[in-house]
């Protein structure tokens, strides 16, 4: 895995073919050494699967995974069923799951083990809401679901995962964190992390900032120091202001 990456999380939207042709843009469009991630409905990993083979710039992510491994769970799919597609990444945490779904870090840390148990790369993501940051805990907050979602790894499990800073007052809004802003929650969570696992280990782990992300504001967030790419959401649907993004952490040579 590159360090550097960006990640698009289509959440439900798109059809299939809407999807395909999408990705073919992407995939015409910008260098072969850039590292692109696409978090595609459930529905689709199968047929998108087939569809990037010859496509060596493109990845998929599942957008959730179950806690389990298997069971009586209409609905569900589980880092078993993942795996046997071929699926690389998953998101775990977002801020729509942990909201309107109820998800506890406790659940989330089950997530992420069963993924790594089945050797799919978590896309860990923390962040804060509009009234928690302004509560001055975002630091507090972020730790904390890093702590109880992520601290029972090993190093070198930890270091195989991505985390993704995803201010909640920033998602889907129009706002987001200003470039200055996102790298001080970037560096903390480095150096959070390096107290428990080590520099070496710490160094590892590409984070992602994710927040209404722009054509327009990604090249200034993607030279911040701390931030190693972005996950994104709306902007990812439009293959121009898409390419625009990628293109911002993945100049061409």
């Amino acid at each position: 895995m590159s360090r550097k990456l960006v990640v698009a999380n289509w959440k439900m939207n798109l059809t299939l073919e809407d999807s395909k042709d999408l990705i073919q843009k992407v995939a015409n469009s910008v260098s072969f050494h850039a590292y692109v991630v696409i978090a595609a409905p459930a529905a689709y990993l199968h047929p998108l699967k087939d569809f990037i083979v010859g496509k060596k710039n493109i990845h998929l992510a599942a957008q959730n995974v179950h806690h389990e491994e298997f069971g009586a769970f209409t609905g569900e799919l589980s880092a078993p069923m993942l795996a046997s597609l071929g699926i690389e990444y998953c998101i775990i945490g977002h801020s729509e799951r942990r909201i309107h779904f109820k998800e506890k870090n406790e659940i989330l840390a089950q997530k992420v083990s069963q993924l790594f148990k089945h050797g799919i790369c978590p896309i860990y993501c923390v962040g804060e809401t509009l009234e928690q940051r302004e509560k001055g805990k975002t630091y507090d907050v972020v730790k904390k679901q890093i702590k109880e979602g992520l601290f029972h790894l090993k190093d070198e499990e930890i270091e195989q995962i991505i985390i993704a800073y995803e201010p909640v007052w920033a998602i889907g809004t129009g706002k987001n964190a200003t470039p200055e802003q996102a790298e001080e929650v970037h560096a903390f969570i480095r150096k959070y992390i390096t107290q428990k696992y080590g520099e070496e280990v710490a160094d590892e782990i590409p984070l992602l900032y994710g927040g209404s992300i722009t054509a327009q504001n990604a090249k200034s967030l993607f030279e911040k120091p701390s931030i190693d790419g972005g996950l994104v959401g709306g902007a990812s649907l439009n293959a121009e202001d898409f390419i625009q993004i990628i293109k911002a952490n993945f100049p061409d040579k």
